[in-house]
């Protein structure tokens, strides 16, 4: 697979879509795992895309993205930064972010604070909401974690990178 450098170091944030986020991780339900795919952006802090499935493949990944760019319709240039997962790097999701003009860039190797705006919201995510809910099957947790994000995660959390103020 394709690695692609990291353009997200340095990088000066000044305003939305300059720099979007993503990472994957498990939700475990009663009786299987499930993986939940998040897309955020850096400079709000707003999960702009998400999705959750049963399969780990490239598709997890590319329907939060296509919700992302359904919702903020991003002008080129904007840069798409991930871990080097396979679902990152697989064609049909590269083709995506090109056909976009979005510019990729991937952690370094042996680097886990590359990605730690992602992973941070995950950690959040599973704190506030999902190490407190015993989810019964995928269509239970979609509806829980769809809302938690939506409502609670995008619109009444405040984040100390951003003054405690409410999410752009």
């Amino acid at each position: 697979m394709p690695i692609y450098p990291n353009l997200a170091e340095g990088l000066v944030l000044t305003r939305i879509d300059q720099l979007w986020v993503a990472d994957i991780t498990y939700i475990r339900l009663q009786m299987e795992f499930v993986y939940l795919a998040v897309l955020l952006d850096a400079f709000s802090r707003r999960c702009i895309g998400w999705a959750l499935q049963r399969s780990l493949e490239a598709a997890l990944a590319l329907e939060a993205l296509r919700m992302a760019l359904r919702q903020r319709r991003p002008k080129a240039g904007l840069v798409h930064h991930s871990d080097r997962g396979v679902q990152y790097a697989s064609y049909d999701y590269t083709t995506e972010l090109q056909q976009h003009g979005i510019r990729i860039s991937m952690s370094r190797t042996a680097s886990p604070y590359d990605n730690a705006q992602a992973e941070s919201s995950i950690k959040t995510l599973k704190y506030e909401e999902v190490y407190r809910t015993e989810y019964r099957d995928l269509e239970e947790a979609r509806a829980s974690i769809g809302e938690f994000l939506e409502r609670i995660y995008n619109r009444e959390c405040l984040h100390s990178a951003l003054g405690y103020r409410r999410r752009a």
